[in-house]
């Protein structure tokens, strides 16, 4: 691979992996009904509204479900896809959207595997901590964390229902995002956030 391949590889993982990532976060941050005067919430919303605002004109919500980010973030990894697979010199397949797909959710398991580690590190370093990134993470994480909380037994002020959410996620990723992968056909290093 040339330096030229590399560093093209290289801008396309960075610049479209963090608007990826942003589409995600938009998703999650309205499904969760989070904080929208946060100042990240801001950010996020800022950044995603030119391509979100005439798409949803296009593909209207569904229950609560903002359906035109979802298929924003499709399109994004799909793009990205064809992009990183004409730089390596391959013909993009017709199998982009199913890949674009795997790709999304394996960024939705390390969205919540990073927030979890974040928050856990968190509450041992700054328990009561009003960061605005934190707060947003809190936010996101807690409608999953609840069903487990209620699960566990009480066990004296230790909160083990992390430990449980980390192996649900590895869990998710091992049975769900890998295997369907590799069902797929899908060759490795051409999605972002797998």
């Amino acid at each position: 691979m040339t330096p030229f391949t590399q560093a093209g590889l290289l801008v396309i993982n960075t610049l479209v992996g963090l608007y990826l990532l942003l589409v995600v976060l938009r998703f999650l941050l309205q499904l969760v009904r989070a904080d929208f005067y946060n100042p990240i919430s801001q950010f996020i919303v800022k950044a995603t509204n030119p391509p979100l605002i005439p798409m949803r004109k296009i593909i209207p919500g569904f229950g609560g479900i903002d359906v035109a980010s979802l298929v924003l973030a499709l399109i994004v990894q799909a793009i990205a896809i064809a992009l990183i697979m004409l730089i390596k010199g391959f013909q993009p397949p017709a199998d982009v959207i199913i890949w674009a797909a795997i790709g999304v959710m394996s960024l939705f398991l390390k969205i919540y595997f990073w927030g979890l580690l974040i928050t856990v590190i968190a509450s041992w370093i700054a328990p009561s901590s009003y960061n605005p990134a934190l707060i947003l993470i809190n936010q996101i994480l807690e409608p999953a964390m609840r069903p487990i909380r209620k699960l566990m037994p009480d066990m004296g002020g230790i909160d083990l229902s992390p430990i449980m959410m980390f192996l649900a996620i590895q869990v998710l990723e091992v049975l769900l995002v890998r295997g369907l992968a590799i069902s797929s056909g899908m060759p490795a290093g051409i999605i972002i956030g797998l």
